[in-house]
């Protein structure tokens, strides 16, 4: 049953979700996923993922209301069929196409690196999820020569009822904002995450990335230190000895960038100018499609590259391909003095590397329905919950006092069935968080905050139950 979510008298509330049509009592588990233990990189700052943000994220990142012309979504341009790529070279947007190939998005959140875009123009995550829809070629709201502007692309996002319901769930109240947004999809960008790989499964048993793995064939194992071991340089940039180095700027076991990586001599924009900024890469892993056995579209920012081969003949022949004017700005990694390098891999060294890296791929993020879309063939969605009630304040046994606040409030908990108490900013951002327990009282200090309206959030049961929280000094 479809339902409008409506605001009652003390702001207090309960929520659920399902898959294709969002049920907002069974929502997807974006928030706990299991994640190795020998993972340990996480930039997810200040911005924490929720299963209700995330739900609102994958709502967003795949509705094409999104462009001016409702033909183009996010996932547009970022398969979950090709790992969040895309297998043309450059994408199709509403006024002409990308000006770079559209990266992979898998394991977003688990790199050093926080910056995004090829050229890492964006400072955050939360800072690119709009960027593209401010876009004229991709989305369209550029505000700009004709283009309707973000806040036009808002004002219409609030004439559909999922979204009113769905910033409500979320945010406790319908409002629009480009910093929810972002937010929103920030978090289900970040719950992208891939950790089923034949990889994983022989990291598991180790107790480093260096030791070989039990569960790789002898090629693997070899490939996986000649990706590890740097290389040792002779005369002119010729490799003699040691691996190829890969490692040092794709670094396991999630193989992100090097935050400090610096350009790869691949300097050719698509339209044909050089450009030496393009420090960011995606994950090397899922590259290889597990379905097809082919590459989840092509590889660098100007889809240069079709196969792996490619990929590791232009880094094995630098020293060869390149002019001098291109070397000398390389990262040093991948020249020895003035030199570019020349790994001079060997056909079998090359096979072993190779057999390597497809042991990255893994198989869920490709089938999992947390991350499809939830859109029917016609582009309609429904969202579904219980009805609501009005929930006295005696009937949560949950009290919070002052409200309005200055420097402390003080929560009498009297439920045993409650699991946490969040203080959260109207834009989604958790300022504190508490595990709850029976007949226990938090004080709360709220003096850093500034004067405003804050939601408290209380899960019961399954339930999420907001208050508004008004801190003024």
């Amino acid at each position: 049953m479809t339902t409008t979510i409506k605001t009652i008298l003390i702001f207090a509330f309960f929520f659920v979700l399902v898959s294709g049509t969002i049920n907002l009592e069974n929502l997807e588990n974006y928030e706990d996923q299991i994640i190795p233990e020998y993972v340990t990189r996480d930039n997810t700052g200040m911005n924490e993922i929720s299963d209700e943000g995330a739900t609102l994220g994958r709502v967003l990142f795949y509705d094409k209301n999104l462009s001016t012309d409702k033909s183009i979504a996010c996932a547009s341009c970022h398969s979950q069929e090709f790992a969040f790529s895309d297998t043309s070279q450059v994408s199709t947007g509403v006024n002409g196409v990308t000006g770079r190939h559209s990266m992979r998005l898998v394991n977003a959140r688990f790199a050093d690196e926080t910056k995004f875009f090829w050229d890492e123009r964006a400072a955050t995550l939360e800072e690119q999820v709009t960027m593209p829809i401010q876009d004229h070629a991709e989305m369209g709201y550029s505000g700009q020569n004709g283009d309707p502007s973000l806040e036009d692309l808002m004002d219409e996002l609030e004439q559909l009822d999922y979204y009113n319901e769905l910033f409500t769930f979320v945010y406790g109240d319908p409002e629009i904002t480009e910093p929810r947004m972002r937010r929103a999809l920030a978090q289900f960008i970040r719950s992208i995450q891939s950790f089923d790989s034949k990889y994983d499964e022989g990291r598991a048993q180790v107790t480093n990335n260096v030791m070989p793995f039990p569960n790789f064939t002898a090629s693997e194992n070899r490939g996986k230190m000649l990706f590890t071991q740097d290389p040792v340089f002779g005369e002119e940039g010729n490799r003699v000895d040691g691996g190829i180095g890969c490692a040092s700027c794709h670094r396991a076991p999630d193989f992100s960038i090097d935050p400090l990586s610096r350009t790869n001599g691949v300097v050719e924009e698509v339209d044909g100018s050089f450009n030496f900024t393009i420090h960011r890469a995606p994950s090397l892993r899922d590259m290889i499609n597990p379905s097809t056995g082919l590459p989840n579209g092509q590889f660098m920012h100007n889809g240069a590259f079709e196969t792996l081969e490619e990929v590791l003949d232009h880094y094995n022949n630098i020293g060869n391909d390149l002019p001098t004017s291109i070397i000398s700005q390389l990262d040093p990694r991948l020249r020895s003095l003035n030199f570019g390098q020349k790994l001079n891999m060997t056909a079998t060294e090359t096979e072993d590397v190779l057999n390597f890296l497809i042991t990255l791929t893994g198989t869920d993020i490709y089938t999992n329905p947390k991350w499809s879309d939830p859109f029917d063939q016609n582009g309609n969605i429904e969202i579904t919950d219980t009805p609501l009630s009005i929930v006295q304040p005696h009937q949560l046994n949950f009290q919070v006092s002052p409200n309005p606040a200055t420097d402390y409030i003080t929560i009498s908990n009297q439920s045993d069935a409650l699991k946490t108490i969040e203080l959260v900013t109207l834009d989604g951002q958790i300022l504190d968080k508490q595990d709850a327990g029976l007949g226990t009282d938090f004080t709360l200090d709220v003096s850093p905050y500034p004067t405003g309206i804050y939601l408290l959030k209380a899960y019961l049961q399954g339930k999420v139950y907001v208050d508004k929280l008004m801190i003024n000094r």
